[in-house]
């Protein structure tokens, strides 16, 4: 089967400045960094014992750009979080289940598949085949406080290197809410698990601080109804599609609803702990401008069989149009992250870093 991935290029990048929650480098030096979330953020934690070939992630052209091969990443290079790391002057995380690995300097938790909720809540729901869940947010804690002994001596110095730690809490709740919508059951049911996935959210929040995070990033969730996958499964009637946009509104009016939640579970976090500093990063802005504004930041490259075949982007119909030609041909489609290797996109990167640490702070 022909395969297609499709790399809108600067995406990545232009994602390190959806982060701009997080401290100004030159205020603040982090002794580590604590990363959870899903599959973009997994640096390779599914793959800890190998890359299994029927995995897209196997073959190029994930890794390609700045590794040179596969890694168990969702890109041809680093992620949002390797950015972020080395802009603060930190090594590469390491995935936590890594062997022989050094997590002095922090870990990232994350992996591909991953959910805020349990497994049981979506079994219970009859949803249990449309999950793949490898390791929920409180799975993920739990992998945290077990690796603790490895970090810190007592639970004083335990405490005293998380006070000092950026924790970066998701996004979670993209793949909760592909459960339901996988299923095809009717989008009022994935309306209905965002109270419990946000709260889910805000309890692994109040596990962290417990443990003694005091400065902790809390990203929402994109524009899920851009996202190519979406956009060839579900079939509207033009108008249910953005008039410039060109992306399913109903879809893009969940995403808001969990992030607006997700922002008062956030505001009312902050109210409890006044001594903890708790930020939303707003995925969904940003990623929106980059769809209305593609011009500005490049094209999209399409992988057929690993060549490379360039296509211009244009917001609206036409990037529409483009998705639904690729699910229809090939029934798989996956959205990978760019890393760099363009001069705008380095250029990008440039400003999106300079954004990430001085942004917030201004």
């Amino acid at each position: 089967m022909t395969r297609v991935v499709g790399l809108p290029v600067c995406f990545l990048i232009i994602a390190v400045a959806l982060l701009a929650a997080a401290a100004s480098a030159s205020a603040r030096e982090y002794a580590a960094v604590f990363n959870f979330g899903d599959s973009l953020v997994d640096a390779g934690n599914l793959v800890v014992d190998g890359i299994p070939d029927h995995l897209a992630t196997a073959r190029l052209p994930y890794g390609m750009t700045y590794f040179g091969y596969p890694t168990g990443r969702c890109s041809d290079g680093r992620l949002v979080i390797d950015f972020i790391a080395q802009e603060l002057g930190l090594p590469l995380l390491p995935p936590s289940k890594a062997k022989n690995a050094t997590f002095h300097r922090g870990a990232n938790f994350a992996i591909t598949g991953a959910t805020s909720l349990d497994t049981p809540f979506f079994v219970e729901r009859g949803l249990g085949h449309t999950v793949w869940n490898s390791g929920s947010l409180h799975t993920q804690i739990k992998w945290f406080q077990e690796m603790k002994p490895k970090l810190c001596s007592s639970p004083q110095e335990c405490r005293e290197l998380f006070r000092r730690s950026l924790f970066v809490v998701g996004e979670f709740g993209g793949n909760d809410y592909n459960s339901p919508l996988f299923a095809f059951r009717p989008l009022s049911e994935a309306h209905d698990f965002i109270p419990h996935v946000v709260r889910s959210i805000g309890e692994g929040i109040e596990k962290l601080i417990a443990e003694g995070a005091a400065e902790l990033v809390v990203p929402g969730v994109l524009p899920i109804g851009c996202f190519p996958v979406y956009l060839s499964i579900f079939r509207k009637q033009p108008e249910g599609y953005g008039p410039r946009s060109g992306c399913v509104k109903d879809l893009n009016t969940l995403s808001w609803a969990h992030n607006a939640a997700l922002q008062r579970e956030v505001a009312r976090l902050r109210h409890n702990h006044p001594g903890v500093r708790i930020v939303y990063a707003d995925y969904y802005t940003p990623a929106i401008q980059f769809v209305l504004h593609s011009e500005k930041y490049g094209e999209l490259v399409l992988f057929v069989d690993t060549a490379p075949v360039v296509v211009h982007f244009p917001a609206g119909r036409g990037g529409r149009r483009l998705a639904l030609r690729v699910g229809s041909v090939v029934g798989f489609v996956t959205a990978t992250c760019v890393d760099d290797g363009r001069p705008l996109a380095r250029r990008t990167r440039l400003s999106a870093s300079r954004f990430f640490f001085f942004g917030f702070l201004q």
